[in-house]
């Protein structure tokens, strides 16, 4: 194996940032096969496949589209597809990630009305419902929600974003951005009522970067026979027509979709129940270990706890940054930097995906050591109590 780095370091490398996350070996062997011609039948069997399984983790009867891109080209096809220059949009912003779907959502020619938080909470349920109150004349368009924001580790209620809208009974479109939360933490297009998820395959579906994802509901088909935004490459249209019979209307990352049919795989082997409630249990430990240690959560609100990821607040005067530094140096682990206006103020723990106990107990171990040689005032006895927890909740 060929690993990039400026100086050999034994051991395997310890990728704890909330995403890309670590890719199992056996998907990796999916990835090794040789390239396919993607106008064969067996390419179609595969697309086909792929795209009907995928429906289960999005858990939705719908279509799902799956585009070669990031995250952000999925941001960007859900507004698209089913808006119009000028429409305004409603969206909270929860941390660093909402913020740049919002800008986004500025370059495009919408206008987004932005509900602030102050990074330590989830989406603001009550403060969306009364602004949609007060839309009379309904000129918003769509509501937009990321269901967990990784720079802060919050994740919002979704069926209460849902409840608020049909309360109300306001036609704004639902979209919901899951792409640090599919995978990794219980979500239902179908039940709560979402009009366009969003998603990437570099998280909780155990892949590298390349794929991205919408998941559609009728209402929002229904929407982009209409919208006027330009659109090509993102046109859900010629996508849906082809991948009737299991293609793409134009190169489909091949190798990628080897490696997504053998990721889902090995989620409905676990049992998408099993996989929530396994990143549920990590996420509690981790916590625990935070408080030991004498730290503060970033998420203030434990209803709104991630089970993706943990960002840690480091103490008044000492630096996130530095701390991430050392233990790269001194333990070969890699940890999420702070983002936007939390930058050197938080350093974020990624406990999702191909994800073990040991691998968890090898992370916060990592990060005690890493505690003392960075001269950042904390207890010891975090990993004692994060194991404990585990130990007592097998």
């Amino acid at each position: 194996m060929v690993y990039f780095q400026s100086k050999h370091h034994p051991g395997r490398h310890f990728l704890q940032i909330p995403g890309p996350t670590n890719v199992p070996d056996r998907v990796l062997r999916a990835m090794d096969n040789p390239t396919m011609d993607h106008r064969s039948a067996d390419f179609g069997l595969l697309g086909a496949r792929v795209l009907e399984k995928t429906k289960k983790v999005f858990k939705t009867s719908g279509p799902v589209i799956i585009y070669p891109a990031s995250g952000t080209g999925a941001w960007e096809a859900a507004l698209v597809n089913t808006l119009s220059p000028g429409d305004q949009v409603l969206m909270c912003e929860t941390g660093q990630f909402a913020f740049l779907w919002r800008e986004l959502a500025e370059r495009i020619g919408l206008k987004p009305e932005i509900i602030k938080t102050d990074w330590r909470r989830a989406a603001d349920v009550p403060a969306i419902e009364a602004r949609l109150k007060a839309d009379t004349g309904h000129a918003i368009k769509a509501v937009c929600v990321v269901h967990n924001e990784t720079s802060t580790g919050c994740t919002s209620i979704i069926p209460e974003v849902r409840a608020a809208l049909d309360k109300l009974g306001h036609p704004a479109l639902l979209l919901v951005d899951t792409i640090s939360s599919l995978g990794s933490i219980d979500f239902r297009h179908e039940e709560w009522g979402v009009d366009v998820t969003i998603a990437g395959s570099q998280k909780g579906l155990m892949l590298p970067p390349g794929l991205s994802f919408n998941a559609i509901s009728e209402k929002a088909l229904k929407a982009s026979e209409t919208a006027k935004c330009p659109r090509s490459y993102w046109d859900w249209k010629p996508m849906l027509a082809s991948n009737a019979t299991g293609f793409f209307p134009y190169t489909p990352a091949t190798n990628l979709l080897y490696a997504l049919d053998t990721a889902l795989d090995m989620l409905f082997e676990e049992g998408l129940e099993n996989v929530f409630a396994r990143h549920d249990r990590h996420a509690e430990a981790t916590r625990r270990a935070v408080r030991a240690w004498g730290l503060e959560v970033q998420c203030a609100d434990p209803r709104h706890f991630s089970s993706a990821l943990t960002a840690v607040r480091v103490p008044e005067g000492h630096s996130a940054n530095k701390l991430r530094a050392v233990i790269a140096e001194k333990f070969n682990m890699s940890l999420g930097n702070g983002l936007g206006q939390l930058n050197d103020k938080v350093f974020r723990i990624g406990h999702l995906g191909d994800y073990a106990d040991l691998s968890l107990m090898g992370t916060l171990s990592g990060v005690e050591m890493g505690l003392k040689l960075a001269g950042v005032p904390f207890s010891p006895g975090g990993a004692q109590s994060a194991m404990d927890y585990l130990t007592g909740n097998a």
